[in-house]
């Protein structure tokens, strides 16, 4: 069989050796192929956040109901998980249904970190994820059932209204940075953390999945203690679209220490933040969990008081831009953000620089 393909401008032959597909359908191969592609898309920390809650649905909901979990799961069921994990205003005090034997067993079972309610927003991410489940399968989705939705939607006010208020991690500003920095000595770790906080602080508070894949293909020196880093995909940014802003510098004191990590690590390719093992042995890349630990570790060393984890990297640099009145535009191309709205959402206090202070004669503390 032959047709002529007006656009080629050839005339084509269907090949014998290659089997035809239906336009229509999908075939079981090129079903494979999709599903590798999506599971490559999505990032290994929403994986991993993914796998995990689905273990503890399907934990709940075999000690709930004494069967597997089977889809579609019926709204009642996300109304039973709800009100088993969080708690309400009753009569006696704050209260929640899940009983006692079965929340011990999903903590024994390492579903659960510990005995009692669930955090707010660890229900919403469970809910999240069971509602995607059931998207991907083409199937009713109880969590977009109205009676579910309300119920949640009741909860969040519920909470607002108890005054059980998110929990934001402290911004670790430039005073709060400079003393972490004094806890780094010239050992190959003190090298190594005295690098990596300046490199994520000083290019717009980078996340720790971003300084954990931080390589040396992306790192291109410009000049004398100057450098360019090439972000590739990120949260704000998850298509790798090509922007001006995916370049950050790193400059000055950043670079310095940023040179002396590499030289003394000998490190000339690969992942620019390493392990180090016994003898000074130079292992493979930090994980993002070692990136939240290292940062933990050197406020807690330097005596900072506040709750600091590698967000505070993040926070910090926009609280800090806030109070020495970098413009927005300039901010927003350093951390990525695409909406004024979500920048600001991670100043903590611009310690007494409001403009608006000085609408009453009211004087500003530098």
């Amino acid at each position: 069989m032959k047709f002529y393909n007006s656009e080629a401008g050839a005339e084509l032959a269907v090949l014998e050796n290659v089997p035809l597909l239906k336009p229509g359908e999908l075939s079981s191969l090129m079903a494979d192929a999709v599903k590798q592609l999506l599971r490559e898309g999505e990032s290994a920390h929403t994986v991993a956040s993914y796998r995990t809650a689905l273990r503890y649905w399907a934990g709940w909901f075999a000690l709930r109901y004494g069967s597997a979990l089977t889809l579609p799961l019926p709204a009642s069921a996300a109304q039973q998980f709800i009100v088993d994990h969080i708690q309400r205003q009753t009569g006696s005090g704050l209260h929640h249904e899940l009983p006692d034997p079965i929340d011990q067993a999903l903590v024994t079972a390492g579903l659960k970190g510990k005995i009692g309610p669930m955090a707010l927003g660890t229900l919403v991410h469970r809910l999240a994820v069971l509602s995607k489940l059931h998207q991907d399968h083409k199937l009713f989705n109880p969590c977009a059932d109205p009676q579910v939705r309300h119920l949640l939607a009741m909860t969040r006010r519920a909470h607002a209204k108890r005054g059980a208020l998110p929990q934001r991690k402290d911004a670790l500003v430039a005073t709060g940075l400079r003393s972490a920095l004094d806890t780094c000595g010239v050992d190959l770790k003190g090298l190594r953390d005295r690098a990596l906080l300046l490199f994520a602080w000083s290019t717009g508070g980078r996340r720790r999945s971003e300084v954990a894949g931080a390589d040396m293909r992306w790192l291109k020196p410009i000049g004398p203690l100057e450098y360019s880093y090439q972000m590739g995909v990120s949260k704000t940014n998850q298509d790798a679209t090509a922007r001006n802003e995916n370049f950050k510098p790193v400059v000055g004191t950043a670079a310095a220490a940023l040179e002396a990590w590499l030289k003394a690590a000998v490190i000339t390719e690969g992942p620019l933040f390493r392990r180090i093992g016994k003898g000074g042995r130079i292992g493979a890349a930090l994980s993002p969990a070692a990136v939240r630990d290292i940062v933990k570790a050197r406020c807690g060393a330097a005596g900072l008081v506040g709750d600091f984890s590698a967000h505070s990297l993040r926070s910090g640099f926009v609280t800090e831009a806030v109070r020495q009145d970098v413009p927005l535009a300039e901010t927003m191309a350093m951390t990525g953000h695409r909406s004024v709205q979500s920048l600001i959402g991670y100043a903590r206090g611009s310690g007494g620089k409001h403009t608006a202070l000085r609408l009453l004669g009211e004087s500003t503390s530098d």
